[in-house]
């Protein structure tokens, strides 16, 4: 059957038009992104490590996890700064050597304070990887081709999620020390494929890039003051807040609600069985359309389908609809979204960018689960999950108001240019 599948011709132009014309250190970064997370065992595990192997109570494992997301917030913009710095590969490869190093010191060391500080550690290190890779992506990708290129990577970072997390409980039964040492071993992995096989792909600073405004001289006050930028990470963090609730609230209002554990594991697998089915297919039926219809119905979708959980009772296909929903939301926004950034971004700074955008992440990594929870104690289910709504909706006329407001700004530079003779070529509207 698989056989004939690979010969229909209509197969074969679907599977070339979705892989074809990327660059090969692209497909050498995707190959690294895969291994890596095959091997992602500790961020997943280390909360249930450190109540059932370490004894540990609930309230120091969501510690150790808030630091972990400290660790993530402070390398997202430090590790931008480095990757414009001192370029894409030497800090992609140090961060990789550094998550290797921590993640198996992790598996060996003992007391609180050792534990935290190495936690905050491996949240350091391997979040530093992320503006690397993005502005990596960037860099080697024409601009046509960067939504395909994103979501072709998410897909790699699901698919080894997804077979990690199944892999993990098996090899967990023979000792929690194998997962941490294979986790580095798969990272180590990493760190060298992208040593021999990635060459250094930051933009040669122009000699006028001091003048002009180009290159590196672009510092993160530039960034923070980049007022549409900006506007996208705040609207990305709003709904990122959204997404932390997945791993978090939900399966407390699930156990609440009386789902087992069986059930909420099946439940939510659903989300990483249905990105690999999709990613793809919504990857090729995006292409053409517009990118702000795109966001808003991302916003919409999460928002709501989070929203779907305050119906759910205690029915455990209802849950799994709302998870279905958020996550389609999931699949049309991460993609776009980081050809977004990547668009937005100025080649010289692209490290940087990809770092504050990263930053919304970390910040919601490490601000969602409590505030997700007090909403969840002290208001109950049914206000959590309308809130979650509420945020998809204020997201989704984010980007109704960014939108217009970019076309506004276009508008305007192209007047200017009838009166006043270009220096330079006007730049497209953000929805182009």
């Amino acid at each position: 059957m698989l056989v004939a599948l690979a010969a229909n011709p209509r197969i074969r132009r679907l599977v070339r038009e979705t892989v074809g014309g990327l660059p090969r250190q692209f497909w050498w970064l995707w190959v690294s992104t895969l291994v890596n997370k095959l091997g992602a065992f500790v961020i997943t595990f280390l909360s249930l490590y450190l109540t059932t192997e370490r004894g540990y109570s609930a309230s120091y494992a969501g510690l150790v996890a808030s630091l972990f997301g400290l660790g993530s917030a402070v390398a997202a913009v430090g590790a931008g700064v480095l990757a414009d710095r001192i370029g894409r590969r030497p800090t992609l490869v140090a961060a990789q050597l550094g998550t290797a190093a921590s993640t198996a010191v992790l598996g060996f060391v003992d007391g609180q304070v050792a534990i935290a500080v190495v936690a905050f550690l491996v949240g350091l290190c391997n979040n530093a990887t992320r503006p690397a890779t993005s502005a990596i992506i960037a860099d080697l990708v024409p601009a046509e081709d960067r939504v395909r290129a994103y979501s072709l990577n998410f897909w790699a970072i699901n698919i080894g999620f997804g077979l990690s997390a199944a892999v993990a409980g098996v090899i967990a039964t023979q000792g929690y020390l194998t997962l941490f040492l294979l986790d580095a071993l798969s990272t180590l992995i990493c760190a060298v494929v992208i040593f021999i096989r990635i060459p250094e792909t930051r933009p040669v600073q122009p000699p006028t890039a001091e003048k002009t405004g180009d290159g590196p001289a672009i510092g993160l006050g530039t960034v923070f003051r980049d007022g549409p930028f900006m506007a996208v990470v705040g609207l990305n963090l709003l709904l990122a807040l959204v997404f932390q609730q997945s791993s978090t609230t939900l399966p407390v209002d699930m156990g609440a609600a009386g789902i087992t554990a069986t059930e909420y594991g099946l439940v939510i697998g659903l989300n990483g069985l249905l990105i690999v089915i999709l990613q793809i297919p919504l990857t090729r039926w995006v292409e053409g359309r517009s990118r702000t219809g795109l966001l808003i119905a991302s916003c919409l979708l999460t928002g709501w389908g989070f929203g779907l959980a305050a119906l759910a009772g205690s029915s455990a296909w209802l849950f799994a609809l709302s998870v279905a929903v958020w996550t389609v939301g999931e699949v049309l926004s991460t993609p776009t979204m980081m050809g977004l950034v990547a668009e937005l971004s100025p080649a010289q700074a692209r490290g940087r960018y990809q770092g504050v955008y990263s930053l919304s992440w970390s910040l919601a990594l490490f601000l969602g689960p409590g505030v997700g929870g007090v909403v969840l104690q002290y208001f109950g289910a049914g206000v959590l999950w309308g809130a979650c709504g509420v945020c998809g909706t204020v997201a989704a006329f984010g980007h109704v108001a960014l939108a217009r407001r970019t076309r506004s700004t276009a508008v305007t530079d192209r007047a200017t240019e009838v009166t006043v003779p270009a220096t330079e070529p006007a730049k497209a509207p953000a929805d182009a």
